[in-house]
Protein backbone atom coordinates (compact mmCIF):
# COMPACT_ATOMS: atom_id res chain seq x y z
CA UNK A 1 0.00 0.00 0.00
CA UNK A 2 1.40 3.37 -1.04
CA UNK A 3 0.21 6.34 1.01
CA UNK A 4 1.16 9.85 -0.11
CA UNK A 5 0.70 13.35 1.30
CA UNK A 6 0.51 16.44 -0.90
CA UNK A 7 -0.21 20.08 0.00
CA UNK A 8 -1.88 20.98 -3.27
CA UNK A 9 -2.21 24.75 -2.54
CA UNK A 10 -5.64 25.13 -4.12
CA UNK A 11 -7.39 22.15 -5.71
CA UNK A 12 -9.04 24.16 -8.48
CA UNK A 13 -5.82 25.88 -9.53
CA UNK A 14 -3.77 22.66 -9.36
CA UNK A 15 -6.25 20.03 -10.54
CA UNK A 16 -4.37 19.22 -13.78
CA UNK A 17 -1.11 18.90 -11.82
CA UNK A 18 -2.80 16.68 -9.25
CA UNK A 19 -4.35 14.41 -11.87
CA UNK A 20 -1.03 14.05 -13.70
CA UNK A 21 0.72 13.10 -10.47
CA UNK A 22 -2.00 10.63 -9.43
CA UNK A 23 -1.75 8.85 -12.79
CA UNK A 24 2.03 8.75 -12.60
CA UNK A 25 2.63 7.93 -8.92
CA UNK A 26 -0.45 5.73 -8.45
CA UNK A 27 -0.79 6.09 -4.67
CA UNK A 28 -3.40 3.86 -3.09
CA UNK A 29 -4.20 6.71 -0.71
CA UNK A 30 -3.48 10.42 -1.13
CA UNK A 31 -3.80 12.89 1.73
CA UNK A 32 -4.31 16.45 0.51
CA UNK A 33 -3.90 19.74 2.34
CA UNK A 34 -4.88 23.32 1.48
CA UNK A 35 -7.63 22.27 -0.90
CA UNK A 36 -9.11 25.77 -0.37
CA UNK A 37 -12.58 24.60 -1.30
CA UNK A 38 -15.89 23.91 0.37
CA UNK A 39 -16.94 20.26 0.25
CA UNK A 40 -19.61 20.77 -2.41
CA UNK A 41 -17.15 22.69 -4.62
CA UNK A 42 -14.46 20.00 -4.62
CA UNK A 43 -13.88 18.60 -8.15
CA UNK A 44 -14.69 14.99 -7.33
CA UNK A 45 -15.60 13.63 -10.76
CA UNK A 46 -12.18 13.55 -12.47
CA UNK A 47 -10.58 12.09 -9.33
CA UNK A 48 -13.29 9.46 -8.90
CA UNK A 49 -12.83 8.52 -12.55
CA UNK A 50 -9.29 7.44 -11.60
CA UNK A 51 -10.79 5.00 -9.09
CA UNK A 52 -10.56 7.02 -5.88
CA UNK A 53 -13.10 7.38 -3.11
CA UNK A 54 -13.07 11.06 -2.09
CA UNK A 55 -13.63 12.36 1.45
CA UNK A 56 -13.19 16.07 2.17
CA UNK A 57 -13.22 18.46 5.10
CA UNK A 58 -13.35 21.79 3.32
CA UNK A 59 -13.53 25.49 4.03
CA UNK A 60 -14.10 28.44 1.72
CA UNK A 61 -10.87 29.91 0.31
CA UNK A 62 -8.63 28.64 3.11
CA UNK A 63 -7.23 25.44 4.62
CA UNK A 64 -9.16 22.23 3.89
CA UNK A 65 -8.01 18.61 3.84
CA UNK A 66 -9.05 15.54 1.86
CA UNK A 67 -8.50 11.81 1.58
CA UNK A 68 -8.44 10.03 -1.77
CA UNK A 69 -8.42 6.23 -1.59
CA UNK A 70 -8.57 3.33 -4.04
CA UNK A 71 -9.36 1.11 -1.06
CA UNK A 72 -12.47 1.28 1.14
CA UNK A 73 -12.53 4.09 3.73
CA UNK A 74 -14.40 3.48 6.97
CA UNK A 75 -15.18 5.53 10.08
CA UNK A 76 -14.44 8.92 8.50
CA UNK A 77 -14.10 11.73 11.05
CA UNK A 78 -13.61 15.42 10.41
CA UNK A 79 -12.01 17.96 12.74
CA UNK A 80 -9.38 17.61 15.44
CA UNK A 81 -10.99 16.89 18.84
CA UNK A 82 -10.41 19.14 21.82
CA UNK A 83 -11.89 22.50 20.83
CA UNK A 84 -15.49 22.69 19.67
CA UNK A 85 -15.06 26.38 18.78
CA UNK A 86 -12.34 25.66 16.20
CA UNK A 87 -13.84 26.23 12.75
CA UNK A 88 -10.65 25.75 10.72
CA UNK A 89 -10.68 22.64 8.49
CA UNK A 90 -7.32 21.07 9.25
CA UNK A 91 -7.87 17.41 10.23
CA UNK A 92 -9.51 14.33 8.70
CA UNK A 93 -9.35 10.69 9.80
CA UNK A 94 -10.40 7.40 8.25
CA UNK A 95 -9.51 3.72 8.34
CA UNK A 96 -8.21 2.21 5.11
CA UNK A 97 -9.03 -1.46 4.80
CA UNK A 98 -6.17 -3.36 3.16
CA UNK A 99 -6.02 -6.96 2.03
CA UNK A 100 -4.77 -8.29 5.35
CA UNK A 101 -4.66 -5.32 7.73
CA UNK A 102 -6.36 -1.99 8.33
CA UNK A 103 -4.52 1.32 8.67
CA UNK A 104 -5.90 4.40 10.42
CA UNK A 105 -4.94 7.55 8.53
CA UNK A 106 -4.96 11.04 10.04
CA UNK A 107 -4.48 13.78 7.49
CA UNK A 108 -3.49 17.17 8.85
CA UNK A 109 -2.68 20.74 7.92
CA UNK A 110 -1.00 22.19 10.97
CA UNK A 111 -1.29 25.98 11.51
CA UNK A 112 1.54 28.13 10.20
CA UNK A 113 1.65 30.28 13.34
CA UNK A 114 3.13 33.49 11.93
CA UNK A 115 3.54 36.17 13.07
CA UNK A 116 5.11 34.91 16.26
CA UNK A 117 4.63 35.75 19.03
CA UNK A 118 0.94 36.45 18.73
CA UNK A 119 -2.50 34.83 18.67
CA UNK A 120 -1.75 32.82 15.52
CA UNK A 121 1.28 31.29 17.21
CA UNK A 122 -0.71 30.57 20.35
CA UNK A 123 -3.26 28.78 18.15
CA UNK A 124 -0.50 26.72 16.54
CA UNK A 125 0.87 25.50 19.88
CA UNK A 126 -2.62 24.81 21.24
CA UNK A 127 -3.44 22.85 18.07
CA UNK A 128 -0.29 20.77 18.49
CA UNK A 129 -1.28 20.04 22.10
CA UNK A 130 -4.67 18.80 20.85
CA UNK A 131 -2.92 16.68 18.23
CA UNK A 132 -0.74 15.15 20.93
CA UNK A 133 -3.83 14.28 22.99
CA UNK A 134 -5.47 12.61 19.97
CA UNK A 135 -2.24 10.74 19.23
CA UNK A 136 -2.19 9.35 22.77
CA UNK A 137 -5.75 8.08 22.34
CA UNK A 138 -4.89 6.31 19.11
CA UNK A 139 -1.65 4.85 20.49
CA UNK A 140 -3.60 3.20 23.29
CA UNK A 141 -5.43 1.12 20.70
CA UNK A 142 -2.13 -0.49 19.63
CA UNK A 143 -3.14 -0.63 15.97
CA UNK A 144 -1.34 0.67 12.86
CA UNK A 145 -1.96 4.36 12.27
CA UNK A 146 -0.19 7.40 10.90
CA UNK A 147 -0.43 11.17 11.07
CA UNK A 148 0.68 12.80 7.83
CA UNK A 149 0.54 16.16 6.14
CA UNK A 150 1.94 19.66 6.18
CA UNK A 151 3.18 20.12 9.75
CA UNK A 152 4.56 23.63 9.17
CA UNK A 153 7.51 22.63 11.36
CA UNK A 154 11.16 22.51 10.32
CA UNK A 155 12.31 19.85 12.82
CA UNK A 156 16.03 20.72 12.76
CA UNK A 157 18.53 22.92 10.96
CA UNK A 158 19.40 20.14 8.50
CA UNK A 159 15.84 20.45 7.17
CA UNK A 160 16.47 23.91 5.67
CA UNK A 161 18.90 25.06 3.00
CA UNK A 162 19.45 28.30 4.96
CA UNK A 163 18.49 27.62 8.58
CA UNK A 164 19.64 31.11 9.60
CA UNK A 165 16.76 32.56 7.55
CA UNK A 166 14.17 30.79 9.71
CA UNK A 167 15.38 31.42 13.25
CA UNK A 168 12.56 33.86 14.10
CA UNK A 169 9.89 32.10 12.02
CA UNK A 170 7.09 30.11 13.67
CA UNK A 171 8.13 27.06 11.65
CA UNK A 172 11.50 26.81 13.39
CA UNK A 173 11.06 28.48 16.79
CA UNK A 174 12.27 26.39 19.74
CA UNK A 175 8.71 25.95 21.04
CA UNK A 176 7.55 24.60 17.66
CA UNK A 177 10.43 22.15 17.44
CA UNK A 178 9.93 21.08 21.05
CA UNK A 179 6.23 20.41 20.46
CA UNK A 180 7.09 18.32 17.39
CA UNK A 181 9.72 16.36 19.37
CA UNK A 182 7.22 15.79 22.18
CA UNK A 183 4.85 14.30 19.64
CA UNK A 184 7.48 12.05 18.08
CA UNK A 185 8.71 10.96 21.50
CA UNK A 186 5.34 9.42 22.32
CA UNK A 187 6.64 6.49 20.29
CA UNK A 188 6.34 7.56 16.65
CA UNK A 189 8.75 6.95 13.80
CA UNK A 190 9.41 9.95 11.57
CA UNK A 191 9.26 7.98 8.34
CA UNK A 192 11.56 9.97 6.08
CA UNK A 193 14.33 10.32 8.65
CA UNK A 194 14.10 6.60 9.41
CA UNK A 195 15.11 6.00 5.77
CA UNK A 196 17.38 8.96 5.08
CA UNK A 197 19.39 10.96 7.61
CA UNK A 198 21.23 13.21 5.14
CA UNK A 199 20.59 16.96 4.87
CA UNK A 200 19.42 18.59 1.64
CA UNK A 201 15.98 16.98 1.31
CA UNK A 202 13.06 19.40 1.12
CA UNK A 203 9.31 19.37 0.48
CA UNK A 204 8.63 23.12 0.09
CA UNK A 205 10.15 25.90 -2.00
CA UNK A 206 8.70 29.40 -1.87
CA UNK A 207 7.41 30.94 -5.09
CA UNK A 208 9.46 34.07 -4.36
CA UNK A 209 13.11 34.97 -5.00
CA UNK A 210 13.88 31.98 -7.22
CA UNK A 211 13.84 29.57 -4.30
CA UNK A 212 13.23 26.53 -6.51
CA UNK A 213 16.04 27.34 -8.94
CA UNK A 214 18.44 27.77 -6.02
CA UNK A 215 17.07 24.68 -4.23
CA UNK A 216 16.39 26.99 -1.27
CA UNK A 217 13.89 24.65 0.37
CA UNK A 218 12.65 23.38 3.70
CA UNK A 219 11.27 20.02 4.84
CA UNK A 220 7.91 20.56 6.56
CA UNK A 221 5.73 17.70 5.26
CA UNK A 222 6.04 14.63 7.46
CA UNK A 223 4.76 11.13 8.14
CA UNK A 224 4.64 10.05 11.79
CA UNK A 225 4.05 6.30 12.15
CA UNK A 226 2.79 4.43 15.18
CA UNK A 227 5.01 1.47 16.22
CA UNK A 228 2.60 -0.93 14.52
CA UNK A 229 2.67 1.10 11.29
CA UNK A 230 6.45 1.54 11.43
CA UNK A 231 6.83 -2.24 11.51
CA UNK A 232 5.04 -2.37 8.16
CA UNK A 233 6.99 0.43 6.43
CA UNK A 234 8.97 -0.65 3.38
CA UNK A 235 10.11 2.65 1.87
CA UNK A 236 9.65 6.43 2.00
CA UNK A 237 10.48 9.13 -0.52
CA UNK A 238 9.86 12.64 -1.82
CA UNK A 239 8.63 13.35 -5.36
CA UNK A 240 10.85 16.42 -5.75
CA UNK A 241 10.52 16.72 -9.52
CA UNK A 242 6.85 17.68 -9.27
CA UNK A 243 7.91 21.18 -8.14
CA UNK A 244 9.55 21.90 -11.49
CA UNK A 245 6.40 21.33 -13.55
CA UNK A 246 3.90 23.79 -14.96
CA UNK A 247 1.78 25.70 -12.39
CA UNK A 248 3.11 23.67 -9.46
CA UNK A 249 2.20 23.77 -5.81
CA UNK A 250 4.93 25.20 -3.60
CA UNK A 251 4.99 21.76 -1.90
CA UNK A 252 5.76 18.35 -3.36
CA UNK A 253 4.35 14.92 -2.43
CA UNK A 254 5.94 12.70 0.17
CA UNK A 255 5.03 9.01 0.28
CA UNK A 256 5.42 5.83 2.32
CA UNK A 257 4.98 2.24 1.17
CA UNK A 258 3.61 -0.34 3.62
CA UNK A 259 3.42 -4.13 3.61
CA UNK A 260 -0.37 -4.17 3.79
Amino acid sequence: MKVASFNINGIKARLPALLDWLKEAEPDVAILQEIKSVDEGFPRDPIEELGYQVETHGQKSFNGVALLSKLPLEDVRRGLPGDETDEQARWIEATVVGEHKALRICGLYLPNGNPAPGPKYDYKLAWMARQKARAKELLEQEEPFLMAGDYNVIPQDEDAKRPEAWTTDALALPQSRAAFRDLVNLGFTEAFRARNTAPGHYTFWDYQAGAWNRDDGIRIDHFLLSPEAADLMQDCGIDKGVRGREKPSDHVPIWVEFAL
